[in-house]
């Protein structure tokens, strides 16, 4: 059995899922400050509380879950990325502090002070921002090995072009699917006055995101005419993705189907990024480590996907039972009940 391959796709199914799960989190966060700062309607700040009060504490259990089976699936990671990664690591849990302490703030002190959703919002944005960061060295050419130890070229990445297309593409990213699905809850919801807000943040986030995308691809080639050339040879799979968001953009333009819509965002992240994984392979690193090479042996293998099939056995019930009794309640969803 191709024990790399299944754990790869395994890990990558996750941060997919923590991709969407963290979006719509992140996004909404940032909507609940500027909906505060531009004194929009109390209404629509409520619908997005409602929102991310049962599920702010359950986006991060994909997260954890890829770094544990990245590690125990290729060990050899924890060496080549455990150093390099202390920096943009170390950022992304403060700023997931940040996070998870405006709730503190917010509960037991002043539930209207501004300052806390400030941080709250802005971090939300700033978390895929630097996790980006990883994608970007693992591109390869910003590391250096001496005396058997690795070291980020800080200068090369940061005047690079490709780490900045992807912290651009994973910011507006965040804000428009987080968007689509406030438009599809908003809907739900029947307000129709946040419906029309979060459709027309999501037809003017949409040319940001075709833009950024077209960022990446710049960048990539600058950075690698090899990466470049694989990514044209799978260009098929992007061209689903594109036709997925134009069916997203075309039923938000009119007005149809707010959860058809959202679906197709979905589809074309998904596309978008199942090819980008299948252009990586098999490298982890470029061109140093493979899947191949820093596997585990086959019996550690096996028991790792047993371990995450009992995971998966456990989350996703668990993620279907919430949805079905707070977000997708007709009565929560509506504020009638708490």
């Amino acid at each position: 059995m191709n024990y790399e391959i299944i754990g790869i796709g395994i890990l990558w199914l996750f941060l997919y899922g923590y991709l969407l799960a963290a979006s719509v989190d992140f996004g909404a966060g940032f909507f609940h400050f500027y909906n505060k700062a531009t004194k929009k309607s109390a209404e629509i700040d409520q619908l997005i509380q409602r929102y991310l009060s049962p599920v702010w504490e359950v986006t991060n259990v994909f997260l954890v879950f890829f770094f544990i089976g990245l590690v125990g699936f290729f060990p050899a990671t924890a060496y080549y990325f455990g150093t390099v990664l202390l920096i943009p690591v170390s950022i992304t849990i403060v700023l997931l502090a940040v996070r998870g302490s405006y709730y503190a703030f917010n509960t037991y002190g002043s539930k209207e002070n501004l300052l806390y959703s400030f941080f709250y919002g802005t971090a939300g944005l700033f978390i895929p921002a630097s996790l980006m960061v990883i994608l970007a060295i693992s591109e390869g050419g910003f590391l250096q090995f001496s005396n058997g130890t690795i070291e980020l070229l800080y200068h090369d990445l940061l005047t690079s072009w490709l780490p900045w297309s992807l912290v651009s593409l994973a910011m507006v990213s965040v804000l428009f699917i987080s968007s689509s699905f406030l438009a599809f809850y908003s809907w739900k919801a029947a307000e129709e006055k946040a419906y029309r807000l979060f459709r027309k943040y999501t037809l003017f986030l949409a040319f940001p995101v075709m833009l950024a995308s077209l960022f990446v691809v710049f960048a990539i080639s600058r950075h690698s005419s090899l990466r470049f050339q694989i990514l044209e040879d799978l260009s098929w799979i992007f061209m689903f993705s594109f036709f997925f968001f134009c069916g997203a953009v075309f039923l938000t333009w009119k007005r149809r189907k707010p959860g058809l819509a959202f679906v197709c965002v979905m589809t074309q992240y998904f596309t978008a990024w199942f090819g980008y994984g299948a252009s990586h392979l098999p490298y982890l690193l470029y061109p140093h480590l493979t899947i191949y090479d820093g596997v585990v042996n086959d019996s550690m293998a096996f028991a790792l996907l047993l371990a995450f099939a009992g995971g998966m056995v456990l989350l996703i019930p668990s993620l279907l039972l919430l949805m079905r009794l707070f977000l997708f309640d007709t009565e929560y969803v509506q504020g009638k009940k708490q």
